[in-house]
């Protein structure tokens, strides 16, 4: 009986995805309130302390560390810059959760206008109210 020899295969030997695990990614992301702040209903401030209160990093609240950093730049314009893996849509998830507890989520909504950048608008009351009076 004749021993076959392994071939090595394609890719070489180790772990897969090994390179991945202690790559650091850099994120931005910018949130756009200058509509609602203008008409002063929103504080981007408070939205801002809000942010660094409860976003999670490693499972816990208040852990950002030098990971993630929310600064407001005025003007109605938060930016929030992530040295790991982090999600827009937990960022929306936020945001929404900030409006519903500021009694705000009736009317602004949040819209992603471009990636990484998310603005917050009004909803349109005004086409509504025109539509009802025709009927």
């Amino acid at each position: 009986m004749v021993a076959a020899t392994k071939k090595p295969t394609a890719g070489g030997s180790g772990a897969k995805g090994a390179g991945k695990k202690g790559a650091k990614t850099t994120q931005k992301y910018i949130i756009n309130a200058k509509q609602p702040t203008d008409d002063r209903i929103f504080d981007p401030s408070a939205f801002a302390t809000f942010l660094q209160q409860r976003i999670k990093v490693d499972g816990r609240t208040g852990n950002l560390g030098d990971t993630i950093n929310v600064s407001n730049l005025g003007d109605g314009r938060i930016e929030i810059v992530s040295h790991q893996e982090f999600s827009g849509r937990y960022l929306k998830y936020l945001t929404k959760k900030f409006l519903k507890k500021q009694q705000l989520r009736d009317w602004l909504r949040v819209v992603s206008t471009s990636k990484g950048e998310y603005s917050l608008k009004f909803f349109n009351v005004v086409g509504d109210d025109a539509e009802e009076d025709e009927e």
